[in-house]
């Protein structure tokens, strides 16, 4: 009896799945690939749908609801009768042969999950070493911005304490708390897991969403972004800044805020950090109405509170 489900709901396929996993580890390893391909290919199909001009005039709730089983249904055949050749890679992945450092068995789903998990650990390792945190250190940015400083892979403790120089200094000029302008940071990237990239895949270093309009004469990236318009979400194309490293980025920051009048009420209210973000957010920084009270959270999470813990502990900050 073949251990994988044939049929997207048929949990017991994926339960024997399991079970044989956990007895045959290295027989089980295709059927696992095949399962993720699965599933990939699935959110593929669910992608292209959203990419679309706009539903069918003649398409309602039932119908959307018919169809989404069906691109499940489709993305599970496809990957079983032969797919794009992403179960093998997969499989070479959860194999652990092009990876040292990596001695767990991969058994099932939930394993692999927490093996991406180390893999990431692994690769935080081997890129460039922190600089130091005293006020007077200018880290060096790596030839090589995709392999050495890789923000998706620095975690919210290596956020903060691989951007705390440049938040310093930023926020030394503008009266601020360098955790405010993290937190900022951390809202438009997510903590660095999604700083906008350039075509070649690598970082553009743009922290603070600021766009590139026609006073900008540097670099930019073009990408889709989410706007807000009386009242309802946007997905939108447009261009934003590019810099050589993040602490150009910084240093963008607070001077684009200094050029542009319409912030001056902002910069006056730095003292305290939520009156400035929600002046700059009065100011048309940001379309979303609630950016300021976003940037707050995450200055006031635990996210933020141990990263903050962790830069004290290490270089015995005065935060």
């Amino acid at each position: 009896m073949d251990a994988t489900a044939s049929v997207y709901t048929d949990f017991s396929g994926l339960g024997e799945l399991k079970a044989r996993a956990a007895r045959d580890a290295e027989g089980s390893l295709d059927e696992v690939a095949q399962q993720f391909e699965s599933l990939l290919m699935g959110q593929m199909l669910k992608a292209m749908r959203q990419a679309s001009l706009g539903e069918g005039i003649l398409d309602n709730d039932q119908s959307l609801f018919y169809r989404d089983m069906f691109d499940k249904q489709l993305s599970l055949h496809l990957a079983q009768s032969g797919g794009m050749g992403l179960a093998a890679a997969i499989k070479r992945q959860m194999g652990g042969s092009e990876t040292s450092g990596l001695s767990t068995a991969v058994k099932g789903i939930e394993d692999y999950r927490r093996q991406l998990v180390t893999l990431a650990e692994i690769r935080s390792k081997q890129s460039v070493a922190a600089p130091g945190f005293a006020e007077s250190d200018s880290p060096t940015v790596a030839a090589s911005p995709v392999a050495a400083e890789d923000p998706a892979d620095w975690g919210s403790e290596g956020f903060v304490q691989k951007l705390w120089p440049w938040a310093l200094e930023a926020a030394k000029q503008l009266g601020l708390k360098p955790q405010a302008l993290l937190a900022q940071a951390a809202l438009e990237t997510g903590w660095g897991r999604h700083v906008m990239q350039r075509a070649d895949g690598s970082p553009s270093h743009n922290l603070f969403g600021i766009k590139a309009d026609r006073r900008w004469g540097g670099e930019k990236v073009s990408v889709n972004t989410l706007e807000y318009e009386q009242g309802a979400s946007v997905r939108k194309r447009d261009h934003f800044r590019a810099y050589p490293s993040f602490k150009d980025s910084f240093n963008d920051y607070v001077d684009f805020l200094r050029s542009n009048p319409r912030y001056a009420h902002a910069l006056e209210s730095t003292a305290d950090s939520g009156r400035y973000f929600t002046a700059l957010q009065q100011a048309g920084y940001a379309t979303d109405p609630r950016y300021a009270d976003k940037i707050d959270a995450v200055l006031r999470g635990p996210e933020m509170s141990r990263a903050l813990d962790r830069l004290k502990a290490l270089e015995n900050q005065p935060l």
